[in-house]
């Protein structure tokens, strides 16, 4: 691919992730820009992923509104040789069935489950990670037989775009559960015309405002609004437009700016969300009266993490681990990681994906994190 051809893209891609617009229309320009320069075959497949537990929150491709059940257990209950949770943990952030199966895709389960019925004979997996390391979404391109096996050059530019793509999923996910809010904790948002007044507010929006200090319904704006605001408006890549701030009754919030266009106008939107931990973990503890370091290493287990990774990560020794492993399939009724995996996934996320599937059907904002409800019983 052409030099510049691939910084335009780049740059398209980056304009893309700081619109703030709806998350299928970012899909959607996004394949437009990528398609020229990585060819493959139909649509892509996305995904957006909790980065708590790099679980399934919704699926988007063109042709298939409902992913197929066996899918979703193939990804969460059975064993193969290329997964998400495995991309998205991996240093690089991409690989290839080729790569996973050393050159013989048919050694894949997926092949023969949903690719070669399909026509496809090659699989592509590029996970949507921030700077930070948080993966939002999850990328899946494929080519028919015959065709050249994805380059180290064409992995590269995605790898490139990627950080930039998860920015704009997060964003669009965020704008998403501001307009039609799922919870009493459901993020608001202000919107700035560019002389800094306020054109609009969700009700949610108004209800934060009113809890920043130096809010209320007849006061200026909050100075860390406008300061949001005002970065959001400059587009830095370098100093994104993010401030966490202490309400009037002591909790955290965290405000994100994006640029909007609304009526051709140019607009700063200010999201406001709690600063809550990982939505998965109250949500376990609540299912499964797991303790909070139960919790922890369910939380890890859920990403791939093996036992060893788990105890350096909680500074704790290996048998440990394996201890309040034992405690946590008792608590959830499953005799294996895999178990739990799958059970944690069918119970609290797929119930998400499905939603979110009638949601785009008709055109209502995408949702991330799993369901607030448990499921009593076990997983």
């Amino acid at each position: 691919m052409g030099r510049l051809a691939e910084e335009r893209a780049r740059m398209r891609i980056a304009g893309l992730a700081t619109r703030g617009g709806d998350l299928v229309s970012l899909w959607r320009e996004a394949t437009e820009v990528i398609a020229p320069l990585v060819p493959h075959m139909h649509s892509p497949c996305w995904f957006t992923l909790d980065p708590a537990s790099l679980l399934a929150t919704s699926h988007y491709e063109q042709g298939i509104p409902e992913i197929p059940p066996e899918w979703l257990v193939h990804e969460y209950a059975v064993d193969d040789a290329l997964k998400m949770d495995a991309v998205a943990r991996s240093p690089r952030g991409a690989a290839t069935l080729h790569e996973a199966t050393g050159g013989d895709p048919s050694a894949s389960i997926a092949w023969t489950l949903y690719m070669q019925p399909y026509g496809a004979e090659q699989e592509l997996l590029v996970a949507l990670r921030t700077p930070a390391g948080d993966t939002w979404g999850m990328l899946g391109l494929y080519r028919e037989p015959g065709d050249p096996v994805f380059s180290e050059g064409e992995i590269g530019f995605l790898r490139a775009v990627a950080p930039d793509l998860a920015a704009g999923v997060r964003r669009a996910l965020l704008i998403g559960e501001a307009a039609d809010g799922d919870g009493p904790d459901a993020p608001g948002v202000v919107v700035l015309d560019t002389s800094g007044g306020v054109a609009s507010t969700t009700p949610a929006g108004e209800r934060w405002l009113a809890l920043l200090p130096g809010g209320g319904p007849d006061g200026p704006l909050p100075a860390a609004v406008r300061a949001v605001a005002g970065r959001a408006l400059l587009a830095d890549r370098d100093h994104p437009a993010v401030a966490r701030v202490r309400t009037v009754d002591g909790r955290w919030v965290l405000l994100h700016g994006a640029e909007m266009e609304v009526e051709g106008r140019r607009r700063a939107a200010v999201i406001v969300e709690p600063a809550h931990p990982a939505r998965i973990s109250p949500l376990l503890m609540a299912a499964y009266g797991l303790t909070s370091r139960e919790r922890d290493v369910t939380r890890l287990v859920l990403q791939g993490r093996s036992t060893d990774e788990i105890a350096a990560d909680l500074v704790v020794s290996p048998h440990t681990v394996q201890q309040h492993l034992k405690s946590v399939f008792e608590k959830t009724g499953v005799r294996s990681r895999r178990e739990l995996v799958a059970g944690v996934f069918f119970a609290h996320y797929e119930p998400r994906l499905r939603d979110n599937e009638r949601r785009v059907g008709r055109g209502a904002p995408v949702r991330g994190g799993p369901v607030a409800a448990p499921r009593p019983g076990p997983v």
